[in-house]
């Protein structure tokens, strides 16, 4: 049920989206030039390894530059606004990745994982997901995972509206104070 409506939403999305995709696409050309899309190996369903798509948001390194340093105004925008994003829909229609799920780590950290760990590749992982909801890109490993267990045992379709619904709410609350929106951290070039 959950996959067949992950397919539905992901298909109508990416045509509802297909302007904005087609707009931000144009605005990372003229920010950072080509390619657009920033692609990555991640862990996925039973450890498989996939590519998630994202929307490139860093300047190419040029040695020992840090990441902060790397992302343009237009890009902390663009990040903040959660719009690098969009291109996961992509993930979703091809069954590589849910809505709702664990987020997907770099195959790197395969060997790392307890046998415990390990149960979260036991559900596709997600754009957005329990430990996102509460922990946003903070929190210890031990209190990601511990978050991303809890979604394996109780994964439902009231509990994937339940993270939809606070994800939603999470974001506008972001959007309502300004915070997210105005990327003053960022370096002018």
């Amino acid at each position: 049920m959950i996959r067949l409506l992950d397919i539905s939403a992901g298909i109508l999305l990416f045509f509802i989206l297909l302007p904005v995709f087609v707009l931000v696409s144009l605005i990372v050309f003229l920010d950072l030039g080509s390619p657009v899309l920033f692609r990555q190996k991640r862990l996925g369903y039973r450890g498989k390894v996939f590519t998630i798509y994202k929307f490139r948001t860093m300047k190419p390194s040029k040695g020992n530059e840090t990441d902060q340093s790397r992302i343009t105004r237009i890009s902390a925008l663009i990040r903040s606004l959660r719009m690098d994003e969009i291109p996961q829909i992509l993930n979703v229609i091809r069954g590589e990745m849910s809505f709702i799920g664990p987020r997907p780590l770099l195959p790197e950290y395969k060997g790392y994982f307890t046998e415990e760990e390990n149960k979260r590749h036991t559900v596709l992982p997600g754009i957005t997901g329990w430990a996102q909801v509460h922990l946003g890109n903070t929190g210890s490993w031990e209190q990601r995972f511990s978050y991303d267990l809890w979604y394996v045992e109780k994964k439902s379709l009231l509990v994937n509206m339940k993270i939809l619904w606070m994800t939603l709410v999470k974001q506008k609350k972001k959007l309502g104070d300004g915070s997210e929106i105005t990327p003053l951290h960022v370096e002018r070039e």
